[in-house]
Order: C-alpha cells, then structure tokens, then sequence
C-alpha cells in the first residue's frame, strides 16, 4: 500500500517504511508527525483519489534527523567587467521514516 503525499510544496509517494527527506518541518528527532495532505491511497484496484485530498486520510512518520544539506556555490561571473560574486547556501532538511498509512 502506498499514498502520495503533499509537503513543503511537493509531493512525494510514499510506503511504508520508507526513508526520505523533506522540506524542514518543526520537531525534534524522535517526534511523530502527521500529514493530513493526502492526494492518493491504496494499492492495485483499490485506489482512493482525492480531489484534490482525500478526507480522513492521513499518513503518520517520525523524525529521524533535523540538518542541512551540502553546500551549493552559486557564483556570478562577468567577464571583462571584473564581476564575480561567490555565495553559498546549504538547505535545512528533516529526514523522516513513514511509520503508518491510514486512508
């Protein structure tokens, strides 16, 4: 059984079990967290679509890591008009593991 789930502006399909990282959510490590934006449950014929979320339906996961990212160099260069600018960002993440799907 899987579900597609809508978090920090994207969607994600997910199973249970399953490991992945997310946009930065509030919490600690150890917290449980509850996704309430669920857009698709079931498996083979028995698929619940939503339109656009289904209602009841929720998928609960727990916080297995709160960091950040490696770092990305964004670097602006013109040639000839001596212009360079070199910046860099690391992204926050929260790495959840999907605990139940309930639909």
């Amino acid at each position: 059984m899987y579900a597609v789930i809508k978090t920090g502006g994207k969607q994600y399909r997910v199973a249970q079990g399953d490991k992945l990282r997310i946009e930065k959510l509030p919490g600690n490590v150890g917290d449980s967290v509850t996704f309430g934006d669920v857009l698709l449950v079931g498996e083979g014929e028995n698929l619940k679509i939503g339109a656009p979320m289904l209602a009841g339906a929720k998928v609960e996961a727990k916080i297995t890591d709160q960091d950040r990212d490696k770092k990305v160099i964004i670097f602006k260069f013109r040639r000839r008009k001596n212009y360079h600018r070199k910046i860099g960002h690391r992204q926050p993440f929260t790495a959840v593991e999907i605990t139940s799907i309930n639909g």
